[in-house]
């Protein structure tokens, strides 16, 4: 590699940060004695992360005093609030004195005296106030600015534990995964990073003299008893305590085994840390062959920073005990995960912080401390074992490709400027003269990136795929820094790779392990095999085949329960929805209503063959929006508003989502989702370019040439082609926006030929015949690299966004879809919305109990149960646009995001169904195509398929004897 000479200097310094970095936190030994990092030493690596990151911010204080001072802020002692809902409370859930609730928005402050400045930890004591299931949100704030990026969203954990004690079963002997409820108590957190990359507490800088602080609401309410300025104490190594227990003379005790059931955590810090059930393995316990037992603890579900799990046990008499745990680690191949443990609320010492779970696809009975084992001191009584997820040795690598990722995505964004992403390859754009820092950025990346990746293989002894992606990217730096004319060729593998760099973050930072049991015993205690035999393994293995004979894996939960009733429900979403689904209608429909529910998991295609066979079910839920009128028309689906309080029902909903249900004076379905498009924009790179977010159309026309100066672009939705195409977003909301219809003359013909629709269709194309926006991308990986830095998409892809893209979060938002301005000046923001609905069979053999449970469903008080259940099972990433308008508010939406879907959601229209109707958003797409792939005149296009689909709609209006 020839590597130019005014760039050895950066590299030698770079190497030598590094190998510092190294020596400073990589263990000497086995049990990681000397694992202290040196933060300061990854300053240079990390400086990319902006001056307002942690990292600059210890850099300008490095030389500052640590003050032993204890400084105490009672809560209700506040200086200063902004909003309503600070209350006082006096003696609040058992606490022995005041404190201050505090709401999910609005600010609070209060004034500090320092004696003597310095950097201090900082600690409150709060108790998690109900609200909507969600971790609480703070920023914080020193004189009201926030001290560096990580203060802005402080996170704080509510506190989660089984709801029953004992593990309930169904009638068919499978063991009942147990709901997690909030078990609120007061709790003592750091201030510490939200992401994991700091083992520490944060150290914040304040001056002498009287200073203010103050917490802004982010998410979630809260009480605060006091906030403490403090010093976190340095901890021994086990090494210095092993001779503190010989002093002291403290010794093993004898003869004890406790065995605690890692399924009986009594506290966790997320409702995703429910017990599981294992059957990979006959020694895992309890097992039995087929059927489900709850076993097991953590996995997949017990991976990101900061989650934690405790158990109790009681220790029969004081000295010195040994830990075990029968653990997996079967996901993270080429890496190891990490996890943090204390004892009571202590961590008992400087290992403890770090203990590494190398991958095994087995399950290992892990003693601490494996050949020398670590001895515990434990008094007699009660006490509690934490574990919490942490990055460990990893922390300073994941932060060293993040900054990376920044660096070279602002690159990527530089050369896109001047290339656009399908740059000319016979073009020489001269890149190295025009950014004259991109090779040296080239060199100085490769150097790091490969340091990273050495380490890894080192510390792990093998080459897997997490070092992969980094050799790869190393390689192409290395291929443009050599060939620095070839860069604009190889954009496009160059976005691939640093995204792949993006994954390889999001893949590391999750840290899963899986849990059977855990022991506490006397030292040398004989453990149990983890271990199976061949015969185990072989008898386990024939009784699974035999049972997926013998098993029925269809239904869900209770199938015979003897009520008064008994109805049955098909679902098509995956087993975890309908377990959850199942568990609220035992513990709440079936007991109130005494009816029971059969409730079955069925292909999503099987409910038309099955209605046509009268083998079908009473209630069908989760069906797309086209299938409730087409069963109408075929006396196949039930009228709503045949009962009696239809109308106080259907009040729970906007009218929109209920127009795609609606048919000859009926109502066939109930919505449960509704989703609708939002303006998504990057709020950093909008500023970069002098821009705002646009108000009207007009405004997006206006900021088009800016972002195509910069090679950047504006994306506006395109669904994929398919047969049930409905119609596109973009066009929906110009549509109505203007005042325009889908159908005329009660819904007997089309009207896509009318001059308002003609006039909509042309503007809509022209966004891609005249200024070139892409039919195909993905919308959210740009909107993260930044080449799209706005876009309108569904508004689902928030929660796509939030947890796909860590690394940009606080960096964007969403707002209104831009609007029409009418005569009288106002903005006219109307959006088509998407839904699916539950329906209720005609055939149904007790319609009265059928309509009891779909109200119950669509309750607010069953749909926000199923909301919280499924974000509490599968994370952000499943957060459920429910169409029951109050229950979207009592969801986890941060105060400010709910705000600006509820602005929105009031501008929102359903697109009716119509007989034939299947055909408008099929040959609308068509007709779009034929405008943008073959320049055909928009006009000409829309009108020979606006025949089509009037042809289709006649036909099908004859074919079920309707007027046309």
């Amino acid at each position: 590699m020839n590597f130019r000479k005014k760039n050895y200097v950066a590299i030698l310094l770079v190497l030598a940060v590094l190998a510092t970095s190294i020596w400073a936190f990589y263990p000497s030994d086995s049990k990681g004695s000397g694992r202290a990092m040196a933060m300061a030493d990854f300053s240079a690596v990390t400086a990319s992360a902006g001056e307002d990151s942690y990292d600059a911010y210890l850099n300008t204080y490095s030389d500052a005093e640590r003050p032993g001072d204890v400084i105490r802020i009672e809560g209700e002692s506040y200086s200063a609030t902004a909003g309503d809902g600070f209350v006082i409370s006096d003696h609040l859930d058992g606490l022995d004195g005041k404190a201050v609730v505090t709401p999910e928005s609005g600010s609070i402050s209060w004034d500090v005296q320092v004696k003597q400045a310095g950097l201090y930890n900082l600690r409150i004591h709060y108790l998690p106030i109900e609200g909507k299931s969600s971790a609480i949100e703070r920023q914080f704030a020193i004189n009201d600015k926030v001290p560096f990026q990580g203060a802005e969203i402080l996170l704080f954990d509510r506190v989660w534990g089984n709801r029953q004690d004992e593990i309930g079963r169904d009638d068919r002997g499978n063991e009942i995964r147990p709901r997690q409820v909030e078990k609120p108590a007061w709790q003592l957190g750091a201030f510490n990073d939200r992401n994991g990359y700091y083992d520490e507490p944060y150290s914040f800088y304040f001056e002498s003299g009287e200073q203010s602080i103050s917490l802004t609401a982010l998410r979630e309410p809260m009480a605060i008893d006091y906030i403490e300025l403090y010093q976190d104490q340095a901890l021994m190594t086990y090494e210095d305590l092993k001779k503190k227990y010989e002093a002291d003379g403290i010794k093993p005790v004898s003869d004890h085994y406790i065995e605690i059931q890692a399924e009986d955590a009594v506290a966790k810090s997320s409702p995703t840390l429910y017990p599981l059930a294992d059957r990979s393995s006959p020694t895992v316990v309890p097992y039995n062959v087929s059927k489900l037992r709850i076993n097991t603890i953590g996995g997949t579900n017990w991976k990101l920073p900061g989650q934690w799990i405790e158990w109790e046990f009681e220790a029969p008499e004081d000295g010195l005990y040994q830990i075990a745990l029968k653990q997996k680690q079967d996901q993270l191949r080429g890496v190891y995960a990490t996890r943090s443990l204390t004892i009571d609320g202590q961590t008992p010492f400087q290992e403890m912080k770090r203990l590494r779970f190398n991958f095994d696809m087995e399950w290992k009975m892990n003693v601490l401390g494996e050949d020398e084992p670590y001895l515990f001191h434990l008094t007699k009584g009660t006490h509690r074992i934490r574990m919490m997820v942490s990055l460990g040795d990893i922390a300073p690598l994941i932060r060293t490709i993040e900054s990376s990722v920044l660096k070279l995505n602002e690159l990527y964004r530089k050369i896109l400027m001047i290339t656009s992403n399908t740059p000319d390859p016979f073009r020489d754009y001269q890149l190295e003269k025009r950014i004259p820092d991109m090779v040296p950025t080239f060199e100085e990346q490769a150097v790091i990136i490969q340091s990273v990746a050495d380490y890894l293989e080192q510390s792990t002894g093998e080459r897997s795929d997490k070092v992969a992606v980094l050799h790869t990217m190393v390689g192409q730096l290395k291929e443009m820094i050599e060939n620095s004319e070839t860069v604009g060729n190889r954009l496009s593998a160059f976005k691939t790779n640093v995204g792949g760099l993006g994954t390889w973050i999001l893949t590391v930072r999750e840290q899963p392990v899986a849990l059977d049991y855990l022991i506490v015993s006397s030292p040398g205690t004989k453990l149990p095999r983890a271990e199976a035999t061949f015969f185990e393994e072989v008898k386990h293995e024939l009784g699974a085949y035999v049972a997926s004979y013998t098993e029925d894996y269809d239904s869900i939960g209770n199938t015979s329960e003897e009520q008064d009733s008994k109805i049955t429900v098909w679902v098509t979403t995956g087993r975890d929805q309908a377990q959850v689904l199942k568990s609220l209608i035992d513990d709440s429909f079936t007991p109130d209503s005494k009816v029971a529910v059969d409730l079955r998991l069925v292909p999503g295609n099987i409910l038309l063959p099955a209605t046509l066979a009268d083998e079908g079910p009473d209630v069908a839920m989760q069906i797309g929006e086209d299938v409730p009128v087409n069963y109408a028309m075929r006396g196949a689906a039930a009228d709503l508003t045949q009962f009696s309080d239809f109308e106080e029902v259907a009040a729970r909903f906007h009218d929109s989502g209920l127009t795609p249900y609606k048919y000859d004076s009926g109502v066939y379905a109930l919505p449960e989702q509704q989703s609708f498009p939002m303006l998504f924009y990057r709020k950093d790179i909008l500023e970069e370019l002098g821009l705002t977010p646009p108000q009207t159309w007009q405004d997006i026309y206006n900021m088009i040439s800016v972002l195509q100066k910069h090679n950047m672009e504006f994306w506006l939705p395109i669904e994929a082609s398919n047969a049930s195409l409905v119609p596109n977003a973009t066009f929906s909301a110009l549509l109505y926006q203007n005042g325009g219809e889908f159908y005329q003359d009660e819904d007997k013909k089309t009207a896509l030929d009318t001059d308002i629709s003609m006039e909509m269709f042309k503007k809509w194309t022209q966004f891609y015949t005249n200024y070139k926006f892409p039919v195909i991308a993905d919308f959210p990986n740009r909107f993260r690299t930044g080449e799209m830095p706005i876009g309108i998409a569904d508004y689902t892809t928030y929660n796509m966004l939030t947890v796909l893209a860590p690394e940009i979060k606080g960096l964007w938002d969403f707002t209104l879809v831009p609007g029409t301005e009418q005569a009288d000046g106002t903005v006219n923001h109307q959006v088509a919305s998407h839904t699916t609905g539950v329906m209720l069979m005609e055939n149904a053999d007790n319609k009265e109990a059928s309509w009891e449970f779909m109200k119950w469903w669509t309750s607010k008080e069953t749909q926000i149960a199923y909301g919280r259940e499924m974000e509490g099972l599968m994370g952000e990433a499943a957060r459920y646009p429910t169409a029951n308008a109050e229950a979207l508010e009592e969801l986890p939406w941060p105060v400010k995001d709910y705000n600006n879907l509820a602005s929105q959601w009031e501008w929102v229209r359903g697109i009716p169904q119509v007989p034939g109707g299947y055909f408008t958003g099929r040959h609308l797409d068509n007709a779009f195509r034929r405008v943008v792939n073959a320049s055909e005149n928009p006009r000409e296009a829309l009108n020979d398929y606006v025949l089509y689909i009037n042809d289709e709609i006649e036909i099908k209006r004859k074919e079920f004897n309707l007027p046309y």
